[in-house]
């Protein structure tokens, strides 16, 4: 609980105005950077494109699967 391995986070900007939104992927960004894995679910591309990898789900189905460097 204190220090996880994997966070699972969904929707976590929901609702948010940008500056938090940004705030909130700085932190993970530097949660990351420590070791951590950070599952991150989302509607936003904005918010997406934080992301080292993106897999976009459709209808239960992978649709596409890339790295994002």
């Amino acid at each position: 609980i204190n220090n996880p391995s994997i966070i699972l986070a969904d929707e976590p900007t929901g609702n948010l105005d940008s500056d938090t939104s940004e705030e909130i992927m700085q932190l993970f960004e530097n949660i990351h950077k420590q070791g951590n894995t950070i599952i991150v679910v989302t509607h936003e591309q904005e918010i997406a494109d934080y992301s080292k990898r993106i897999i976009r789900l459709r209808d239960g189905q992978i649709q596409s699967d890339k790295s994002n460097n």
